[in-house]
């Protein structure tokens, strides 16, 4: 008789386990993540060395971040490990699920201001899975860009919700970009140029002892920060070259 077909991890995916019932030789547990789908988790992929006594690494009820190492597709059978799990690999899995669920609760607040009805936000979720890969993703794209969700077939009103909810909820990403400059006027109101010389918009500037100062800017990524620090450094040279000042520059 052919088993029933149900959805299975992949092998070396990182899944959630709980464990469920411990024997002496290994312990079966529950991946919440694809329905408690039951998987086996042999003693030997426990920990990296030998175990007497497994109950003094595993507990029932525990919740695990395991690798699948094995699937068996025609009889539904998995088998996971604990010790093939790096600890990056660990707090990666753990910010991921923490991350969905927080998408969850964001998109749960949207459905219900909106007033959808279930197969609506049932429509709606998969529409934004399909084209953020899921929930919180389409969260932080919008609460990055006003108009992400121009082009996706949502209700107003949902739209509407969402970017509500993104704008006060989700922090956009912010990256410090740091230069020293080095600057050095001969007119006899030199002071006086170089503060004119470093007044300049969003770029904060800090007095390292003279000739050298400390440019700091803010922004939602390297690359528009990057830009933008090339864009007042080159400020800075063009007013000193018209001021009969001396000037050069170095990135930290």
């Amino acid at each position: 008789m052919t088993a029933p077909v149900v959805e299975l991890p992949d092998e070396d995916e990182l899944v959630l386990a709980v464990i469920k019932k411990i024997l002496p030789y290994g312990a079966f547990c529950t991946l919440t993540e694809y329905g408690s789908l039951e998987a086996f988790l042999h003693v030997s992929e426990v920990a990296p060395r030998w175990i007497k006594n497994i109950h003094e690494f595993l507990s029932e009820g525990q919740r695990y971040v395991v690798k699948v190492h094995h699937v068996d597709r025609e009889k539904n059978q998995v088998d996971v490990s604990i010790k093939r799990v790096s600890e990056e690999e660990k707090k990666r899995k753990l910010e991921l699920v923490q991350t969905e669920k927080r998408g969850e609760k964001l998109f749960e607040i949207a459905v219900k201001d909106s007033s959808l009805t279930p197969g609506d936000a049932k429509s709606a979720r998969e529409k934004l899975e399909n084209e953020f890969g899921d929930i919180y993703s389409a969260f932080k794209e919008v609460s990055l860009k006003e108009d992400a969700l121009a082009k996706i077939d949502l209700p107003k009103l949902l739209k509407e919700k969402i970017l509500e909810i993104a704008q006060k909820n989700i922090k956009k990403p912010v990256v410090n970009i740091d230069s020293i400059a080095h600057l050095t006027c001969y007119s006899a109101e030199g002071v006086e140029v170089i503060k004119k010389a470093l007044k300049i918009s969003g770029a904060a500037v800090h007095y390292l002892g003279a000739p050298r100062y400390k440019i700091s800017i803010t922004a939602p990524d390297y690359k528009s920060g990057e830009k933008k620090m090339l864009g007042v450094l080159e400020h800075i040279k063009d007013f000193a070259a018209k001021n009969n000042c001396d000037f050069r520059s170095e990135r930290l």
